[in-house]
């Protein structure tokens, strides 16, 4: 199939057109060029948010899209609409941060999303492509990890276990959260391709178990090879941090049940926490040297020296 992926070389992306060649599918990116593309790939360069731009991508077709960094209805609206009619699946990137917070969990893919989201876009996104009858995908990581994670996640737990440091951890340490290594994610997404069963589907993707916030600090410090450091819990209210983040996760319950994207897929996660943590911190952490940079800790002197 010849493909196209928006964005593509960051961090999804990246994982995705590796597992798209393997496959032997021809793979076309387009992105602002920030980041070399591999020499088999073909890379358009672009601005999706500037019309005249994207215009570039009117005169070629391809047999399936995956928009991956589509955030609001307005960002993926102009690119469905060019296609409608002319793809035979549309994958969408979405998130499991669209569910409203409930009493139960896990959050299951029929679970109500919640219209004061900052994902919320994404859900709307979701039920535009619904009613435009364009046969999408649509896939809802909760957080994802893996080398080349842009976002401050289990690099953050990593800057304080490598430095001896105590980690802050709100509250009682023990909400549950959940990990997806961005390789499983990649292999999700390409099984979507000529999957009848996945037309007009959502899926949760991510790793197969929960962990708390605690036990996520002792996973990766087991990654990292280090003792597991003093764990510091505290109140987050009782801290005015502004737009600052202390701690990288919600400080609640989040975590999805993966099992319909398992069966409707034939997939399942191939990493432990444990192993993709490990693979996260050889891989990424240690191979971009952060280890060895200069990191602000203030807001955690704050906390604990509170």
């Amino acid at each position: 199939m010849r493909v196209l992926i928006m964005g593509g070389t960051r961090f999804i992306g990246v994982d995705l057109t590796q597992v798209l060649l393997q496959q032997g599918h021809e793979v076309v990116l387009f992105n602002r060029g920030n980041k070399p593309a591999p020499s088999d790939v073909q890379q358009i360069n672009g601005d999706r948010k500037d019309p005249t731009q994207l215009q570039q991508l009117a005169s070629e077709s391809f047999d399936v899209i995956f928009d991956n960094n589509g955030r609001e209805l307005s960002d993926t609206q102009p690119l469905a609409d060019m296609f409608k009619g002319k793809v035979q699946h549309f994958v969408y990137m979405s998130s499991a941060g669209v569910y409203l917070k409930g009493d139960q969990m896990p959050h299951l893919e029929i679970d109500a999303t919640d219209p004061n989201s900052r994902h919320s876009g994404k859900a709307e996104t979701e039920a535009y492509l619904a009613k435009q009858g364009i046969p999408f995908t649509a896939i809802r990581p909760t957080y994802i990890y893996g080398p080349r994670n842009y976002n401050d996640l289990e690099a953050w737990f990593f800057d304080r276990i490598v430095r001896d440091r105590p980690i802050p951890i709100p509250g009682s340490g023990a909400h549950f959260t959940q990990f997806g290594h961005v390789a499983d994610l990649a292999q999700a997404m390409a099984a979507v391709l000529g999957n009848s069963k996945a037309i007009g589907q959502i899926y949760n993707v991510s790793g197969a178990r929960y962990v708390t916030f605690d036990g996520l600090a002792r996973a990766c410090a087991e990654a990292a090879g280090k003792p597991v450091p003093k764990l510091a819990h505290y109140d987050p209210k009782a801290f005015d941090f502004g737009k600052q983040k202390a701690f990288p996760l919600r400080p609640q319950h989040f975590f999805a049940d993966i099992h319909k994207a398992m069966s409707d897929l034939d997939w399942q996660p191939q990493f432990d926490l444990v192993s993709g943590l490990k693979d996260s911190f050889q891989k990424g952490y240690l191979a971009s040297g952060r280890d060895q940079k200069n990191i602000d800790f203030s807001l955690d002197d704050q906390i604990l020296g509170h």
